[in-house]
């Protein structure tokens, strides 16, 4: 059988979806929270804890390998209702510092078995000499998702090359339409955006900014949070919902304030479940399909 987005998604077709696959950004968070540069188990407990508390109500969790990821989906934490989505980026990435680039960590490729639904890449798009090369590296991901029968998704995050920087050039929702366009081509099994905006757009403004991003993506796609404040989520989602968006993959929006909490789980269940639930409403009531794409 073909595996289809029915997999991540909710009975409505809309995507419902939590990510849980940082690393050394959540590090940096727990650091930022007052908790120390914490060791991986720490790291590891966080994401089993959401794991538990979200995973039933989520159509699909993102997990990396590197901490317990895998031992979520082996130890069963997940309801059968929840899709499982394995990240296969190497990331680049200084302590405390953004992801500077990545690259197929084709050990986690080679780790895909029952029970993954779907391989996700993180590419850093920029408008420099590496950009063909980028091109290759989603080429060759989705080709590895196809070889080993799971879904493709593929997240584009855009970075200011040095001489935007310095000539002032740079347009960040400008290039995210511009990423949007090139990679969605490729025909991911779904392209996961970056919200335009920041999420900081006035209801209209936002609700514009979303469809024409819509206008030039090809196939299924979803937001994700990094970089919209937790209070602004919400109606992005609805905006690129409206637009013609299959709902969310976010992360940081749901859980970000209960990194460094005394009760994690009792935090998750009163912090992080009513958003998502809140955003599930949304996804059921706005989002497009991803059968009508």
């Amino acid at each position: 059988m073909t595996t289809t987005l029915q997999a991540i998604a909710r009975p409505s077709g809309g995507l419902a979806m939590v990510a849980m696959d940082q690393r050394e950004s959540l590090r940096h968070m727990f650091d930022q929270a007052g908790a120390g540069r914490v060791p991986d188990g720490v790291l590891t407990q966080f994401k089993r804890d959401v794991a538990i508390t979200l995973g039933e109500l989520a159509s699909a969790f993102l997990v990396d390998r590197d901490l317990g990821g895998l031992e979520i989906l082996a130890d069963r934490l997940l309801p059968p209702s929840c899709g499982f989505i394995l990240a296969t980026d190497a990331l680049e990435q200084r302590p405390g510092g953004p992801v500077e680039d990545t690259a197929l960590d084709d050990g986690a490729v080679a780790a895909v078995r029952d029970g993954v639904d779907a391989i996700k890449l993180l590419l850093i798009w920029r408008r420099d000499e590496r950009r063909d090369a980028r091109i290759d590296l989603a080429q060759r991901f989705i080709a590895a998702a196809r070889e080993h029968g799971v879904l493709s998704v593929l997240e584009p995050v855009v970075r200011a090359a040095p001489a935007e920087e310095r000539d002032g050039s740079w347009d960040m929702d400008v290039a995210i339409r511009e990423a949007a366009a090139e990679l969605s081509a490729l025909r991911p099994s779904l392209t996961k955006v970056q919200v335009p905006l920041g999420g900081a757009g006035e209801p209209a403004e936002q609700q514009a900014a979303s469809d024409r991003l819509a206008a030039v993506i090809t196939g299924p796609w979803v937001v994700l949070s990094q970089g919209v404040p937790q209070n602004r989520f919400a109606p992005a989602v609805e905006a690129a919902c409206r637009a013609g968006a299959s709902g969310f993959l976010a992360g940081r929006a749901l859980w970000s304030d209960v990194v460094g909490a005394a009760d994690v789980p009792t935090a998750l269940a009163e912090r992080s479940r009513p958003r998502l639930e809140r955003l599930t409403e949304i996804v059921d009531t706005c989002a497009r399909p991803w059968q009508d794409v």
